[in-house]
C-alpha cells in the first residue's frame, strides 16, 4: 500500500484527515504473509538434507556398506509414503489441496528417495541387467500414480521426465546411449512423438475434466520437447531442411493460434523464440551458402541485430494486448 498516494489525496482534499489516519493504522497493523518464505525454507531444507546424506554416503561408502545404505533409503522412502497416505484426503478428479505445509515436501522427498533406490540397485547390483527400460519404467509408473493420487505437480514433473527417459531408452539401441551418440534419428522421432503426445494429453485432461490443472504441466513439457526435437530434425536433415522448415512453421502456427485462444503470453513467447531460432538457422544457412566472406558475415550480423529488435518489439506488442489476460495456469 502506497501511503504517499493517500497523502496526496488528502492534500487535494479528496479524503479527510480521519480517513488518512485510518489508512496509516491499517498499514502499520497489516499482516505480512510468510507462506512462500516457509515453503522456500522447506524446499531448501529438503535439498540440503538429500545433498548432505549423499556427501556422507560418498565419503564413507567403504565403512557403511551398500546394503546398509539401501535399507536406510528404503526405510526413509516407506516412512515418507506412509505419512502421505495417512494424511492424504484421497483421490479426486478435481484439485485436492494439501492437508498441511509439510505434506508436499515429504511426498517429494519420498519420490526422490524411491528414484534413488531404484537407480542405486541397478547401478550397484545390475538387477535389471541390460533392460534399462524396466529400470526407468517402474519409477515412472510409481511417480505417475503418486502424482495423481496425491495431486502433486512436482511429482508429475518427475514422472514426465522419467517418461521422456523411458521413451528415449526404449526407442534407441543401448549402444548409442553408451557411446553418447545423440545424433541418432530415432531420438528425434521419439521426441516429436512424445512432445505431440503430451500436448494431446493436456487437451484430453481438460476435455475429460480429469486433473484439469495438470494440463499446463503436460503442455509445457510437450511444447518444449516437440520444438527441440523439431529443431534437431531441421539441423540434422540438411537435404530437406526447407521442407522441414515449412512443417516447422505450420506447427508454430498451431501453437501461436492456441496461445492466442488461451490468452497465454508465456506460450506465445515460447513459440516466438523457437520459431525465431528455426528462421535464423534457415536465413544464416542461406547467407553462408554463398561462402564465408565479409559480405555474408556483415549481412548475417545485420540480420541478427534487426531480427532481434523485431522479435522484442513483437513480444512487447503482444504483451500489451494479452497483459490483463495473461496466465500460465
Amino acid at each position: 500500500m502506497n501511503i504517499d498516494f493517500f497523502e496526496k489525496l488528502y492534500h487535494e482534499q479528496l479524503i479527510t484527515e480521519t480517513d488518512l489516519e485510518k489508512i496509516k493504522v491499517f498499514k502499520t497493523n497489516q499482516s505480512v504473509s510468510v507462506h512462500w518464505d516457509l515453503r522456500m525454507l522447506l524446499y531448501l531444507g529438503m535439498v540440503s538434507l538429500t545433498s548432505g546424506l549423499g556427501i556422507i554416503i560418498y565419503k564413507n561408502i567403504d565403512t557403511i556398506g551398500h546394503e546398509t545404505i539401501l535399507i536406510t533409503i528404503a526405510i526413509c522412502c516407506i516412512a515418507c509414503f506412509f505419512y502421505c497416505i495417512k494424511k492424504s484426503k484421497g483421490y479426486s478428479n478435481k484439485k485436492v489441496e494439501s492437508p498441511n505445509i509439510w505434506f508436499d515436501y515429504v511426498l517429494l522427498l519420498g519420490c526422490t528417495l524411491m528414484i534413488t533406490f531404484v537407480g542405486y540397485i541397478q547401478y550397484q547390483y545390475n538387477v535389471f541387467g541390460d533392460r534399462w527400460g524396466i529400470a526407468t519404467f517402474i519409477p515412472m509408473v510409481l511417480l505417475f500414480t503418486a502424482a495423481y493420487y496425491f495431486d502433486h505437480l512436482g511429482v508429475l514433473s518427475l514422472a514426465i521426465a522419467n517418461l521422456a527417459a523411458w521413451v528415449s531408452i526404449t526407442a534407441t539401441p543401448l549402444q548409442i546411449i553408451k557411446d553418447n551418440d545423440f545424433n541418432d534419428e530415432r531420438i528425434i522421432y521419439s521426441g516429436l512423438i512424445l512432445g505431440a503426445g503430451l500436448i494431446v494429453f493436456s487437451f484430453a485432461t481438460i476435455r475429460r475434466n480429469i486433473k484439469a490443472h495438470f494440463a499446463f504441466t503436460y503442455k509445457n513439457f510437450g511444447t518444449h520437447i516437440f520444438f527441440i526435437a523439431a529443431l534437431a530434425a531441421l539441423f540434422h536433415f540438411h537435404n530437406i531442411y526447407l521442407l522441414l522448415f515449412l512443417a516447422f512453421l505450420a506447427s508454430g502456427l498451431f501453437f501461436y493460434k492456441n496461445a492466442l485462444e488461451e490468452r497465454s503470453f508465456y506460450f506465445l513467447v515460447v513459440t516466438f523464440l523457437y520459431l525465431y531460432i528455426g528462421l535464423s538457422y534457415v536465413v544464416l544457412n542461406f547467407l553462408w551458402s554463398f561462402g564465408y566472406d565479409d559480405g555474408s558475415s556483415y549481412l548475417a550480423l545485420f540480420y541478427i541485430i534487426i531480427s532481434g529488435i523485431g522479435l522484442i518489439r513483437l513480444m512487447m506488442y503482444y504483451n500489451k494486448i494479452l497483459k490483463k489476460y495473461d496466465s500460465i495456469q
